[in-house]
């Protein structure tokens, strides 16, 4: 058997406990998938490759490295999505400049008020150029974890008729986690991306992996879920014309 990312933190007994009550089982695939991008913004990303502890003293909420392993998997996702007609749908962070609706952001981090909403004039909320939305794709702006709390991504899927989500983006452990959950109880077949997700702790990032694998979701790399969607029928989707979009400012 393949060994997962998880495998190195689990015990002999934890992997027993599994094995014996049956969970981690493949769920079928859904048969109108949308694709999820989870807040990878420069705040999540910063601009560049760095070490971790490099980069979040620009952006204390900050990946490194690790994310920019995974920006070209959810670019080559988001190419194929695109090419077939799947929708692409995209979450980024929203708030107001005085912070009020912060709310319970501010509670458990300490620097959550020496931290600015920019950096050098760069708004943290904007999705990376590397993998910018085109004009066809979808944006939904979120203050809380999931993709689905607050926001009308739930009404989007059911307009487009879709049936199951493949979710990417960051962080694992948050709000990946978060929306995968929302998706599971809102009966979403639901698909996580290995390693087209990322975390700032590598160890949150597997153990939470390992956790939606169990109950929530199918965890599958990347090779798997597009060799999956090379089988989709294309342009089943009645996705936006983007007509009028200007792409060449942040139009979301």
């Amino acid at each position: 058997m393949t060994e997962r990312i998880w495998d190195k933190f689990l015990t002999e007994q934890d992997k027993a406990v599994f094995k014996a009550s049956g969970y981690g089982a493949l769920a079928s695939w859904g048969k109108r998938p949308a694709l999820l991008v989870i807040d990878v913004s420069y705040a999540f990303a910063g601009e560049s490759a760095m070490p971790i502890m490099e980069a979040i003293k620009k952006w204390r909420t900050a990946c490194g490295e690790d994310a920019w392993e995974a920006i070209p998997v959810i670019g080559q996702l988001i190419g194929t999505c695109r090419d077939k007609g799947i929708p692409v749908i995209y979450t980024t962070g929203t708030s107001r400049s005085d912070g009020w609706t912060s709310g319970s952001w501010s509670w458990k981090n300490g620097r959550r008020k020496e931290a600015p909403t920019t950096a050098h004039g760069l708004d943290g909320n904007v999705i990376v150029k590397e993998i910018e939305p085109g004009p066809r794709d979808l944006v939904v702006r979120k203050e809380k974890p999931s993709g689905f709390y607050g926001t009308p991504l739930e009404s989007y899927l059911q307009l487009l008729g879709c049936d199951s989500v493949i979710v990417t983006g960051t962080t694992t452990s948050g709000c990946v986690r978060a929306t995968v959950l929302d998706a599971f109880s809102l009966n979403f077949r639901t698909t996580v991306v290995e390693d087209g997700c990322f975390d700032r702790s590598q160890a949150s990032h597997a153990i939470n992996l390992c956790d939606m694998n169990a109950k929530y979701a199918n965890v599958l790399p990347s090779r798997t879920v597009l060799d999956h969607l090379a089988s989709y029928p294309a342009h089943q989707f009645d996705l936006p014309s983007g007509a009028g979009v200007d792409t060449s400012r942040v139009w979301y």
